[in-house]
């Protein structure tokens, strides 16, 4: 893929999916799928406009409901019978296995499957989704990271339980395992605090390149710029996990830049109010 643009909709998906969703251009094993939705194509008004997945935003309760059967649709016009399974997130590190009997809405940021037909669902506003997927199909799993649950450990935790369920050591399970990173908050957007970046140096002192210093005016606590997608590529690496694709920092794949594209809390809940909630999703046939 270009690095100057998120990853585009192949044509022989079926079904009618907007031209703005993105499906990730990596070398998937055969039956296993992913998308990530945009905030096109849902019946929700401003400031949830339209396809707003969060029931927890305060948009009308019926709109979510319409808004996610219509992805519900589109992912068993794919796979008959599949059915995404929306968690309640926590900005936290913990990760649940996904059956065909997984309840809606438990409050977990990261899950994994080893089920047909089932669909690990994260959403997201500004955090960064992450997908997993093994080469050999077997397993799939997907995280929330923000930059809580990426400090927290919340990729570390997703792949111990990613390679569980292979029943294959970590370091064997990382060779054969593709990652793709969804949208998010851009490094030229995401302004955090000195604490920030020591919760990440404390765990890795290399982590100190994805954070650029912002100068401040009559001094102040220190700021930095945060690069979400880069503390997560190198936080994979260091699992083991070189096969990573999709956010690479570009702008384009920055949700606060992108307001036609994506929602950004951090860009509209102070000035609209609240925003809605995309969605990144990964299942087996």
């Amino acid at each position: 893929m270009s690095a100057a643009r998120p990853d585009s909709i192949p044509g022989n998906l079926p079904g009618t999916i907007p031209a703005s969703w993105l499906v990730p251009e990596w070398p998937a094993p055969p039956g296993v799928h992913a998308l990530c939705t945009s905030r096109e194509g849902g019946v929700s008004t401003a400031p949830w406009g339209s396809l707003n997945l969060g029931d927890h935003v305060g948009d009308d309760p019926q709109a979510v409901r319409t808004n996610r059967q219509r992805l519900q649709e589109i992912v068993r016009a794919h796979t008959p019978g599949a059915c995404a399974v929306f968690l309640q997130q926590v900005h936290g590190g913990d990760v649940v296995a996904l059956d065909a009997g997984s309840a809606q809405g438990q409050a977990f940021d990261a899950c994994v499957t080893s089920a047909s037909g089932v669909v690990c669902t994260i959403m997201v506003a500004d955090c960064l989704p992450v997908l997993l997927a093994h080469r050999s199909g077997a397993v799939v799993g997907a995280a929330h990271a923000g930059w809580r649950g990426l400090a927290g450990g919340v990729l570390e935790t997703l792949f111990e339980r990613f390679a569980g369920q292979i029943q294959t050591p970590p370091g064997q399970a990382a060779q054969q395992t593709l990652a793709w990173l969804g949208p998010c908050i851009g490094p030229r957007s995401f302004e955090v605090g000195a604490e920030v970046r020591a919760a990440f140096i404390a765990h890795d002192a290399a982590a100190g390149a994805h954070f650029t210093a912002v100068a401040q005016e009559g001094g102040g606590a220190p700021k930095y710029l945060a690069n979400l997608a880069g503390l997560a590529r190198q936080r994979l690496a260091a699992l083991g996990i070189t096969a990573i694709y999709g956010n690479d920092g570009g702008d384009a794949w920055c949700t606060v830049l992108n307001g036609s594209r994506f929602f950004s809390h951090r860009r509209d809940a102070a000035r609209l109010g609240s925003s809605g909630r995309f969605a990144a999703c990964i299942w087996k046939d």
